[in-house]
Formats: structure tokens, sequence, C-alpha cells
């Protein structure tokens, strides 16, 4: 069966032999699965610009399928009016030297912004992942063009072709999420993935390249694309990344006081998450944390506290400074991040008062800790626009709850917009549970900005006026909510069927 097709404007384009069957799964697979690899990887790129959330990812996931399917349709248009032997390995090529260049892309332009919500969360994606997601992804059709060479085998060949194709994103997605963000950083991973798709592409030209084209024009071609990726390199080390350590989680960086090198501030992603003076345990830098400080000093007791989140264990230091003897349990998903606590910023977890530190999630770690066995819960894992919303939920302040004694206090930090849609919904939730809840805001989110506020929750009445003379003796702004059921009317209550945090939290930033 004459195969050979006549394109649009009437030139008849020659007979073109197939790949190898093996070649043509390996193209297919082997571009899907690197698109899938920058998808995951984007969320850790985007993350010190515009915080991990859900818009982060929904803005993300978006942006990837936009260039998947505008790439179908130009690599299957290309194809008809391209030989896909000279087409495959330009797109191999410019896909890998697009993937590198994703870095400089979004740490200028995240370096030149504001601030994050979901219009900079598409602006980075857009601009950073989607000309490379939609080049690889125009790499599929051209390889089904080269194998449809008879038609009664069309639904065959596009069938196992696709499919190949899926298991590729399917193989990309796993890899990446559950080994490769665990073996080196962001940069280096992505790096790595383009020089792979160059080599790929300058192998599939010199040995399964097109006949119609000349070595003078696949030198050229391979020289534009690698000035290309050179540049990008050249990009990525030029632009200074905003983390010191990349963990499976955090974009982490450690930074010393210009005056004090023993005091240091930890930054997790877009957040100064803790302030530690090695020196001096006593020395409490953030607000927040006073406030919490302040929850512990006023409980009835405190003679065993479960924090939930760790940091740099900033009040877990103070706690085994000023009260020895109390037994602590701090509660910290990423471990790499207390390794960093550990050699930076002075922690000695086996001191003669040591702190127990369990690494793994908070909520299911609480599920191991007994009823009744904990004076103070506190919380401090919510960030400034990273909220896991399972630790947010009705069904978890019950958890918190059932560990707590009699009179015992659950003080948490939150993390809000000027309109305090989060603030607001935590409080009614908190309110579901406990019977007295009292509200303090600091001076930024009681003015509207974004800042931070402290919940402090128990079953026995708390003392209100004593708080508020511990923040006034401090010197501290803020103010104590005085009329909590107007501050709550009407908020959300979050459960673990309906619990739109990452929309409340990002309302009036």
């Amino acid at each position: 069966m004459n195969q050979s097709k006549e394109p649009p404007g009437g030139t008849q384009m020659p007979m073109i032999r197939p790949l190898p069957g093996w070649l043509a799964i390996v193209l297919v697979a082997g571009t899907s699965a690197a698109v899938l690899v920058l998808e995951i990887l984007a969320g850790r790129l985007l993350a010190p610009y515009v915080g991990v959330s859900l818009e982060t990812y929904t803005g993300i996931i978006g942006t990837i399928l936009a260039g998947i399917a505008f790439g179908a349709w130009a690599g299957g248009y290309l194809a008809d009016r391209i030989d896909p032997r000279r087409l495959l390995p330009v797109l191999l090529m410019l896909g890998g030297a697009l993937a590198i260049t994703t870095i400089p892309v979004v740490r200028v332009i995240g370096n030149g912004s504001s601030g994050g919500g979901g219009l900079m969360i598409l602006i980075l994606a857009a601009f950073g992942f989607l000309p490379a997601a939609t080049v690889l992804s125009a790499a599929p059709p051209a390889v089904i063009k080269l194998q449809l060479r008879d038609l009664a085998q069309t639904g065959a060949t596009v069938g196992q072709l696709s499919a190949w194709s899926t298991a590729g994103a399917i193989f990309g997605t796993f890899f990446t999420g559950f080994v490769l963000v665990a073996t080196a950083g962001v940069a280096t991973l992505i790096v790595a993935t383009g020089l792979l798709l160059l080599a790929s592409g300058v192998a599939l030209a010199f040995f399964a390249g097109s006949v119609t084209a000349s070595p003078q024009q696949q030198v050229t071609e391979l020289m534009g694309i690698s000035g290309l990726a050179a540049m990008s390199i050249f990009g990525t080390v030029a632009i200074e990344s905003p983390c010191e350590i990349q963990t499976s989680y955090y974009c982490l960086s450690v930074a010393e006081e210009a005056d004090d090198p023993t005091r240091t501030i930890l930054v997790l992603d877009d957040l100064r998450h803790s302030y530690v003076d090695v020196d001096d345990p006593s020395v409490l830098a953030f607000w927040y944390v006073r406030r919490m400080v302040d929850a512990i000093e006023l409980a009835p007791a405190a003679n065993d506290i479960v924090y939930l989140g760790g940091g740099a264990l900033t009040i877990p230091r103070y706690v085994r400074d000023s009260a020895p003897g109390t037994n602590q349990i701090v509660f910290e998903i990423d471990g790499d991040l207390i390794d960093v606590v550990e050699n930076q910023m002075g922690l000695d977890r086996n001191a003669p008062e040591p702190i127990q530190i369990v690494i793994g999630d908070a909520r299911l770690a609480l599920d191991d800790v007994a009823d009744d066995s904990a004076d103070i819960v506190i919380g401090d894992a919510f960030g400034s626009r990273s909220v896991p919303f399972h630790l947010a939920t009705e069904e978890f302040i019950g958890d918190i709850a059932r560990v707590l004694r009699p009179g015992g206090t659950y003080a948490v930090n939150i993390i809000d917009g000027g309109e305090q849609r989060f603030l607001a919904a935590e409080a009614a939730t908190i309110a579901r549970v406990f019977d007295h809840v009292v509200v303090i805001r600091g001076e930024a989110i009681a003015a509207g900005r974004r800042g931070n506020a402290v919940i402090i929750a128990s079953d026995t009445p708390i003392d209100a006026v004593a708080l508020d003379a511990l923040r006034i003796a401090n010197n501290d702004p803020g103010e104590v909510v005085g009329d909590f059921a107007a501050f709550v009317d009407g908020a959300t209550i979050l459960t673990d069927d309906f619990a739109p945090v990452d929309q409340l939290i990002n309302a009036g930033s």
C-alpha cells in the first residue's frame, strides 16, 4: 500500500521508514515521563515565591495540561509537514534546553514579584514550564505519524503508543515524587533531565535521523539549541537560588544576624519561620512565639507538652531551659530539616534534658499518643501560604482534645490575610470542640494586613485579661478579640470533608 501523503501546498512527501518498535515506545514514554518530572519539580521550584498550597499545584497542573494539549496539536500539525525523523531530534533537544531554562526564568520572575496569589502562580508556571511541556508533548504525535503504515492497524498502533505514553507519565510521577526528590536538589534534577533530553536528541539525530536533512542542517540546529541550553545553565548558576538546602518538603535557608552569629533565622519557602539564640534560649524574637509561651506559663499544668511542627524548636529549647524536667515531644514531618537545625542552629536533642523528636505527619503521629497524656499541645505547622488542611479540621481538633488532660491547653499559630477569614474559620472550628477559646491578634492582622494571630483553647476558663497583661508587659502590640461570638459569626467550619483553607487564607492578602 502506498502510504505517501500529499500535504497542503501540493508537495509530495516521500515514504518515511518507521522507527524500530522499541525506539518508538522509548520516545513516547520518555518524553511523557519528562513532562511529569518537570510538573512535580515545579511545585518545589515555585515554593520560595508563592508557597506550597492547593492553589500552587492547581496552577501548575492546569498549565502543564495546557502545554500537553497544545503540544499534541502542534506536534500532529508539524508531523504532517515536516519529516518526523528530522522533527523528533529537534523536539527532544529543544525540550531539554527549555527544561533547563525553567530555572532562571522562575528565579528572575519570582525575585521580582511582591508576593504569591493565583495570578503570580500562573505567571511563574506559564513562563517557566509551559514552553518545555508544549515542546515535549509534540513528540508522541510525531512518533505515531512515523509508525502508521497500515490503516487496518491504525487503532492498535495509536492505542499501544498512547498507552506507553501514559505509562511513561505515570512512571515519571512516581519516580520523581518517591525517589528523585530525596536524592538531589530541584535545580540539579531539572538540569539533569534537560541534559538527558539534549543527549537523546543528538543521538536520535545522528543514528535515526532524517535522510532529508543534510549534516550541515543538523549541525546548525544542534548548535542553536545547545547555545540556548548553555545560556540557561549559565543563568541557573548566575541567578542565586533562595534555597540553601532543598528538602523533600521545603526550600530551606539559615541566616545569621549580622552583628551576632549566635542568633540565627530559619526560612522555610517564603516564610521566616524560627529565630534562635543558640547561647540564650530565653530570647523569643517573634511575637507569636511569645504569645504561645504566655499560654504555657498561664496553663494550670505544663508537665507534658506536645508540639505539632518543630521548625527550629525555639519553644522546646525555651521550656527546657526555663522548666527543667518537662517532658516534650515534637512531631516534625521533615527529617532533613531537623538535621539542619542540629548542624547549623545549635540544637542538641540529647542534652541532659532531652527533647523527643518524632519524624512524621503530626496527624498520623498523634494517633499514637495516649488519651489524657498531655497538659499542653502547641500547633505551629501552618505557613504563610502553606496550610496542611488536615491539621485544621474539627476531626483533628477532636483528636487534640483527646490527648489533653482535663484543663489542658491548645495554642496554635495562625497566619492570615487582612480579611481574617481563615483565622475566624479556625477559631470557630476549635470552638466546636473546646468550650473556651481566646483569639489574640498581632498588630499587622489587626490592622487589616497579613500577619500572625494565636488561638488559645481549653475546656476550662482562660484568663484573657492575664494573657493580655503579659503581652502589654512585653511591650508587644496586638489585641485580644473582645467579642468572640461576633468575630466567628458566619465563619466556615472546617471539616475533613470541606476545608477550603487555601482560598480562605489568600482572601484579602
